[in-house]
């Protein structure tokens, strides 16, 4: 006998719709996955350009910290405990680098700590030449504080410098090619010191501070009758 074993209708419906069911996934899966990948690669890319645009400024900042570097022709600077008993004394010193193939001058400005220009003079350097100026009041030597406008004795105060074409300090001509560094003294203790060399800072010489510096040293140098007007070392002479 021949028996024929068949599923009842119903079962056949629900295995045709759980295969409907498992087809349309398999072709919903895809879509939901394709926005997921896309928004993966705009972040990337996102993350990229960001980054790029980091770098272009870095280097783009530090192209102009560079340029400004070697195109510097205003210093500045400060001097303390000068011409102090049992202080050692502190000592500028400037050179010329050789990029103008020229002479230029250190126009030195010495301002006591009440902001008044005390003394000023040109300082000439010749290309890959040296010039050292004390700043205390030396014996029979040259220094930066010792022939002062209204004879006050200078013990702190700020210097600055233009890295001058002409020789002139009454009439600067700013040209960059001069590079400095200062000696600071630091008191440490009731009767000790310690001394540490920086180099002259970097600063900003607007046309009115051009102007102002070079009125007060053509006054100091007019009134004073002598005073006010610092002397310079002979070049290449270091100590």
């Amino acid at each position: 006998m021949l028996v024929v074993l068949a599923r009842p209708r119903g079962d056949l419906f629900r295995t045709g719709q759980r295969l409907e069911c498992q087809q349309r996934r398999l072709l919903i899966l895809p879509q939901r996955q394709a926005p997921q990948t896309t928004r993966r690669i705009q972040n990337q890319m996102k993350k990229l350009g960001f980054l790029m645009l980091m770098l272009a400024l870095a280097l783009m900042l530090g192209g102009n910290a560079l340029a400004q570097g070697d195109n510097s022709d205003y210093f500045v600077s400060y001097f303390s405990n000068a011409n102090t008993a049992g202080a050692p004394d502190a000592v500028d010193r400037f050179i010329n680098d050789g990029d103008t193939e020229g002479n230029l001058w250190a126009d030195y400005y010495v301002f006591d700590d009440s902001q008044e220009l005390q003394e000023c003079c040109s300082c000439i350097i010749t290309p890959d030449g040296l010039n050292s100026e004390y700043v205390n009041n030396v014996k029979g030597a040259a220094s930066l504080t010792g022939n002062t406008l209204t004879g006050k004795v200078l013990t702190r105060g700020v210097i600055k410098v233009i890295s001058d074409a002409a020789g002139n300090a009454g009439a600067p001509v700013p040209t960059p090619g001069l590079r400095g560094w200062g000696v600071h003294v630091q008191k440490t203790g009731t009767s000790t010191y310690a001394v540490t060399e920086t180099r002259f800072a970097d600063s900003n010489l607007s046309a009115s501070e051009q102007s102002l510096l070079g009125a007060l040293c053509s006054f100091a140098q007019v009134l004073g009758s002598g005073q006010g007007t610092c002397s310079c070392s002979v070049e290449d002479y270091d100590f």
